[in-house]
């Protein structure tokens, strides 16, 4: 068991893809960190292996590492995923027995950080979103994220929350089910055809390092109650990040368009504001998505 001496962190979904980022970003400012994943850990880190949906164990974990700040950032997070049930089971009632399981400490955290998405906006009328945007979610996930910050705010009065809608973030380590890694993918196995959806769909791409730095800071500042877009201010079209990839691997790929990959509900655009994030922590990385897509494919 830890003691209360130690600065300590805790991180759901330790072991996803965030959070082997984020991880390290805490340890450098001080903080012994520990996580929850539902597989299970690693011999390097103190990794519980535990089920968001098991409140007891979660309790278990929480007493034990009584952490100073927590990232909450385990979620079924692919908006294709096939499970609605799961979805919601997993992204609101897993989110809300973590925040039991923290209220009911005796020594409550100094901060509490809880991943939400930008899908929540939904097809947004506005050209840029900032945080006044009113959600309208055209999907399971994002309804279910923003059913979790409705349920989360019933807590804000016990714990210091803040959330983060993060804009799409990709990086080495991803999984190849998410559209860029697997663009990448193809360019590094030298394909010569890939089978996409709508090329036309732009989102907002941050890197994952840069992401992981502005929870670090978001963290550190402790800003109770208030809701920030994590994103770069650059949407970019699939069709751009085709482009880009041929300038990195050095040869261009031939498209098809494929049904299957359409998704109903498709969100078109998505472009955030960094206006707020900035206004209250300083100005934020933005590694440009060329440097990460070179950084992936030769990864």
């Amino acid at each position: 068991m830890s003691t209360r001496r130690e600065r300590c962190a805790l991180i759901t979904g330790i072991t996803g893809f965030t959070g082997r980022y984020l991880l390290p970003e805490l340890q450098s400012a001080g903080y012994r960190v520990f996580g929850t994943a539902h597989h299970g850990g690693s011999e390097d880190e103190e990794v519980y292996p535990v089920d968001l949906c098991d409140r007891e164990e979660l309790k278990r974990v929480v007493a034990d590492t009584r952490p100073e700040v927590v990232a909450h950032l385990a979620a079924i997070s692919y908006v294709g995923h096939g499970d609605a049930e799961a979805v919601y089971r997993v992204n609101i009632l897993g989110t809300r027995n973590l925040l039991d399981a923290l209220a009911a400490q005796p020594v409550r955290p100094r901060s509490i950080l809880i991943a939400s998405s930008a899908n929540v906006y939904g097809n947004a009328a506005t050209e840029v979103i900032d945080e006044s945007v009113a959600p309208s979610p055209t999907n399971d996930y994002a309804v279910s994220k923003l059913a979790m910050e409705h349920m989360a705010r019933l807590w804000m009065d016990r714990l210091p929350i803040v959330i983060t809608r993060p804009f799409n973030y990709t990086g080495v380590g991803q999984p190849l089910y998410f559209l860029i890694p697997k663009i990448v993918s193809h360019f590094r196995s030298h394909a010569r055809v890939i089978e996409l959806g709508n090329t036309d769909v732009a989102r907002d791409f941050s890197d994952v390092r840069a992401v992981a730095e502005i929870y670090r800071r978001l963290l550190e500042r402790g800003l109770d109650g208030e809701v920030f877009n994590v994103c770069s201010g650059k949407a970019y079209t699939l069709r751009d990040v085709l482009r880009v990839m041929a300038k990195v691997a050095g040869y261009e790929i031939e498209v098809r368009m494929n049904p299957a990959f359409m998704r109903s509900g498709e969100v078109k655009r998505l472009l955030g504001s960094r206006a707020k994030l900035e206004r209250w922590v300083g100005s934020c990385p933005v590694i440009p998505l060329e440097e990460t897509l070179q950084w992936m494919y030769e990864a």
